[in-house]
């Protein structure tokens, strides 16, 4: 299968310039990201994906979609006002900004191809219908009449444009209903145009009653019934027409954090006002008249490049409430449980013994919450210390943290406030440790903490001993077991020690210190991948075997690219497993034709950072929190942690990359004009599913 093609301009190339600094070189992230999205959107089309979950794979594409547009073209916007320079691509902010609405339309139009043509059909067939007004018979009217009546006119709150009635502020990603109105209201007001705003109170989903509907699953979306009823909200007046409308807004968070003194108290007064920041997309239903969308358009401020006309509900990813209701499981992945470790020993013992590998979710996450839990009791426990990013909602994680900071234990919990979309989780999560006693601090101004750390110092006969996890995804029980991640848990006297520095750099004032066995960003991680990937490169050059695998999400940073560039022109073979965005082209014939660059998507969200050396023979392998982007290298706190046992290491090389790379089920590969195409088995060939591989040895 290959997805629909776009298209680059082409780029000048100035004369005398490196030639590995040619703009044609490089791929513009932002499309990048966006080709993502159709391949998410090509598992919803996969007739070989359990029909619920071809459903979810949908909504996931629109809900990507959405914070695209929230933070990367919100980031281009932003980029064009301040007439920022172009970035290594050569492109212009606003030759982007066309783009992705190109682009980003011929997305919308397949999901809601996809929707209309594909997925809706089929589950209708399958015994779970979405009805549209035209589906409903009397019976279900009748109940939605009065449903309307009695759970939604009471909370709606319709507001009629005139002089004394400005268009009202309307809420980031909220479903709204613009109607128009013909004849006069009782003070003798001409009827024009109103706006009805749907509460977030109110379902987004209507699960009809089977004595109502015939039917176990029948559903009816809330904007349907908007549409239908809104006429009620408007007695003795005509509605001409009622158009569905969704505006989606800059949601990165305008901060300068050396300016304020509290950041906690500054970042709440931010958050109150995130969903009103400035529009970047309008939403609108198809058949809406040009002069209304023209009139919306003017209120946010937007251009004809920021509308997306649309052939169905305006807040498509909200059908998701489908998967949740519908308990089919011939509709959905078989369920599975994951390994885990022999909870009849002391977690302490066991790692005493060796280090411990887990690759999540084929690895429970019960062993790190196992380790916090028995950390939180044993009396040998003299301090935690722990990074927290994100956590999730009543996490276990930090009810253990709590628990031990009221035992006595000396608890220093690092929590970064800005990460995206959860600050205000994060700020909940650091209220609660300060109330039982932990000392919880926020990271450095400027770097987002993104390194996954946990560190306990316990006593062992009459030394202290440090026990340390190290991940590549956040401590979140959820996502564990829905993201592939791995994570270490050492006893590694020299890693527990770099450990305790950066816990020190973190909650103290100290200069950079020389660490034995971590990479870090913003320090050393940068300088030393690229020390790296050019020993590769020299190693080459010398007919020495030389090798590179690198699986990560994203790969933007310039000098990254042009040293893998290099590496490939020196005759190094590059293996990259990129899930998400990447600025490499592959396949370029004398720069990067033994480069080759694939993407997995599948069950399971790919997040796992993985590093790989050849080394002449000798490999060395890392996991990390970071990407190859500038942000993780150069703007962030992030961990780079060496496998030293060679068993693991073969094992993280095994299932983590090799695996990846015999994938020719879920993989797509990533060709030197920007494209990717579906690999399929070859004539002969086995399929291999690396994820689906993974699950087999459960």
């Amino acid at each position: 299968m290959s997805l629909p093609r776009s298209t680059l301009p082409e780029i000048p190339v100035p004369n005398g310039a490196d030639p590995l600094r040619d703009p044609a070189l490089y791929l513009n992230r932002e499309l990048s990201q966006l080709n993502f999205n159709f391949r998410v959107l090509a598992q919803a089309m996969d007739a070989q994906v359990p029909l619920l979950e071809r459903l979810r794979f949908l909504c996931i594409s629109c809900t990507n979609l959405d914070e695209f547009f929230e933070i990367r073209a919100a980031t281009v916007r932003h980029a064009l006002d301040f007439g920022l320079p172009p970035g290594p691509d050569g492109l212009s902010p606003a030759t982007i900004l066309s783009l992705i609405h190109d682009r980003a339309a011929e997305l919308v139009d397949a999901q809601y191809q996809c929707w209309n043509q594909v997925l809706r059909p089929a589950l209708a067939e399958a015994g779970v219908r979405i009805l549209g007004t035209a589906q409903w018979n009397a019976r279900q009217t009748r109940w939605l009449r009065a449903y309307f009546r009695d759970e939604i006119m009471p909370v709606l709150s319709p507001l009629g444009l005139d002089p004394s009635h400005p268009f009202p502020k309307i809420l980031n990603k909220s479903l709204n209903v613009v109607v128009v109105l013909k004849g006069k209201d009782a003070f003798g007001r001409s009827g024009h145009l109103a706006v009805v705003r749907a509460p977030r109170s109110l379902p987004r989903t209507i699960h009809l009653p089977q004595r109502v509907s015939g039917g176990e699953h029948d559903f009816v979306l809330l904007s349907s019934v908007l549409s239908c009823f809104v006429h009620e909200l408007f007695p003795g007046m005509e509605v001409k027409g009622a158009y569905q409308f969704r505006v989606t807004r800059n949601s990165e968070l305008v901060m300068d954090e050396e300016e304020v003194d509290n950041l906690a108290l500054a970042l709440r007064d931010e958050l109150a006002g995130r969903g009103y920041r400035p529009a970047v997309r309008l939403e609108i239903a198809r058949d809406c008249p040009n002069a209304i969308v023209r009139t919306l358009l003017q209120n946010f401020e937007l251009t004809e490049n920021a509308v997306y006309r649309i052939d169905g509900p305006v807040n498509l990813n909200r059908v998701t409430q489908v998967y949740d209701l519908v308990q089919r499981p011939e509709l959905k992945y078989p369920a599975f449980t994951p390994r885990t470790l022999n909870d009849s020993e002391s977690i302490f013992d066991r790692i005493d013994e060796s280090d411990v590998l887990l690759h999540h979710p084929f690895d429970a996450f019960t062993p790190v919450l196992e380790l916090l839990r028995q950390a939180a009791v044993d009396p040998n426990v003299l301090a935690i210390k722990q990074t927290l990013y994100r956590t999730g909602k009543d996490s276990p994680l930090v009810e253990a943290l709590v628990l031990a900071a009221r035992n006595g234990k000396d608890v220093t919990v690092v929590v970064e406030l800005l990460a995206r979309f959860d600050e205000d989780a994060n700020l909940g999560v650091a209220d609660r440790l300060q109330e039982a006693g932990a000392q919880v601090v926020y990271g450095v101004v400027g770097y987002k903490t993104h390194g996954k750390m946990l560190l306990i110092v316990r006593r062992v006969g009459r030394k202290l001993r440090r026990y340390v996890h190290l991940g590549t995804g956040n401590y979140h029980s959820g996502t564990a077991r829905a993201y592939t991640d791995l994570g270490l848990i050492t006893a590694n006297p020299e890693i527990g020690s770099d450990v305790h520095l950066l816990f020190q750099q973190l909650s103290g004032m100290s200069s950079g210190t020389r660490l034995k066995r971590l990479l870090q960003s913003p320090f050393t991680l940068h300088a030393g991948l690229l020390k790296k990937i050019e020993r590769e490169a020299r190693l080459a050059k010398a007919g020495r075997p030389a090798r590179i695998i690198a699986k990560i999400n994203a790969l933007n940073e310039p000098r990254v690219v042009r040293a893998l560039y290099a590496a490939s022109q020196a005759g190094v073979q590059i293996d990259l497993i990129v899930r998400g965005a990447c600025t490499l082209r592959p396949g370029i014939a004398s720069v990067s034709d033994n480069i080759r660059v694939r993407s997995i998507v599948g069950r399971f969200l790919e997040h796992s950072r993985v590093y790989w050396f050849g080394n002449d023979g000798n490999p060395e392998t890392y996991c990390a929190s970071a990407d190859w982007l500038e942000r993780n290298l150069l703007r962030r706190v992030e961990v780079c942690f060496p496998i030293l046992d060679p068993q693991l290491a073969e094992r993280v090389y095994r299932e983590a990359l090799q695996n990846y790379l015999d994938d020719n089920c879920n993989a797509w590969q990533l060709d030197a004009d920007g494209n990717y195409r579906s690999l399929v088995p070859a004539d002969g060939q086995a399929p291999h599913s690396a994820q689906m591989a993974l699950l087999a040895q459960l």
